[in-house]
């Protein structure tokens, strides 16, 4: 059978076939060749696709299975609302009360009461129940990145991420997220700026602040990722992915350069400080802080100003 007229045939249902619906124009032998052959992709048991689905489209394909709309939760309900820092692949559910076996690419959770909202044409668990899920199976670093993308892109308050704290008392990894609610804030960027204020806190370094913005002697406003205006000493983290292009290269040399000319000074900090010596990248900043503070050579020259004013 000709595969344009299987394509005709494709429901309207995000591009997803059933086996029964693929068996009205194509034998079992042909099917069989179709996927042998890479022409068409199974996705779950029983329902197919002739392109590969994003998590969308793969949890439409278990909506066919269950015969009944699938409730998206954990790293999959966080990606749908956008702060899924761990990249997560495998889908994670809650039970729709048919029989579904967990396996490499699906994880169906009980969790009974969770308070759902709908997102992308999809229901998931709400945003700070998500984010307080996801933070007490992750490590403190990474927890703690998770809340802050949370708060980031504004799908919940600390407010919510507190109420939802307290209803998850008892449960494995709760104590570690209420300390991390503390720390939480909206203003990171990043993952790893997120797990490099950790490492600040833990070691006690002095507060920074965050996204601080800087405006040379040209006028160009700068904005950096951590600031300690008394010291005039700032630190940016270097990502290996951002300084693969030359343009962002030479926008970083033009950065330092136009805050070394305003007084300022910048700290490096890259994956291997964070991970591999945060105690002495907590120190190194420990000690341009000191220095900086009794030393009067760094006190800003009129034309240059500063701002903590978050964009």
């Amino acid at each position: 059978m000709p595969q344009v007229n299987v394509e005709q045939a494709l429901p309207d249902y995000n591009g997803l076939l059933t086996t029964a619906q693929l068996l009205t124009t194509l034998t079992r032998k042909q099917l069989a060749g179709l996927v042998k052959a890479g022409k068409l992709i199974r996705i779950c048991r029983g329902v197919y696709s002739f392109s590969a689905p994003d998590a969308l489209g793969r949890l439409a394909s278990l909506d066919l299975l269950a015969r009944e709309p699938i409730v998206a939760c954990m790293g999959t309900a966080a990606a749908l609302y956008g702060f899924d820092t761990e990249n997560t692949s495998r889908l994670h559910i809650l039970d729709p009360g048919v029989r579904m076996r967990p396996s490499a690419n699906l994880m169906v959770h009980q969790r009974i009461g969770a308070p759902l909202r709908r997102v992308e044409g999809r229901l998931a668990t709400a945003p700070a129940w998500t984010a307080i899920e996801v933070a007490r199976t992750l490590r403190r670093p990474r927890g703690l990145a998770t809340l802050d993308a949370a708060m980031h892109i504004r799908a919940c308050t600390r407010n919510e991420l507190d109420a939802v704290m307290r209803e998850h008392k008892g449960r494995r990894g709760i104590v570690q997220v209420r300390e991390l609610i503390g720390y939480a804030d909206g203003r990171a960027e990043s993952p790893m700026e997120s797990e490099a204020r950790l490492v600040f806190i833990d070691n006690q370094v002095p507060t920074p602040e965050l996204q601080y913005t800087i405006v040379d002697y040209y006028g160009e406003v700068w904005r950096v990722d951590f600031a300690w205006p008394d010291a005039m000493l700032v630190a940016e983290y270097d990502s290996v992915q951002w300084h693969q292009g030359r343009k962002a290269l030479v926008h970083d040399r033009l950065k330092t350069a136009r805050l070394q000319e305003c007084g300022w000074l910048t700290v490096p900090i890259t994956v291997e400080d964070v991970r591999g010596d945060p105690v002495g990248l907590s120190d190194r900043v420990k000690f341009h802080l000191a220095s900086r503070r009794v030393s009067p050579r760094h006190a800003v020259r009129a034309g240059a100003f500063a701002s903590a004013r978050a964009t």
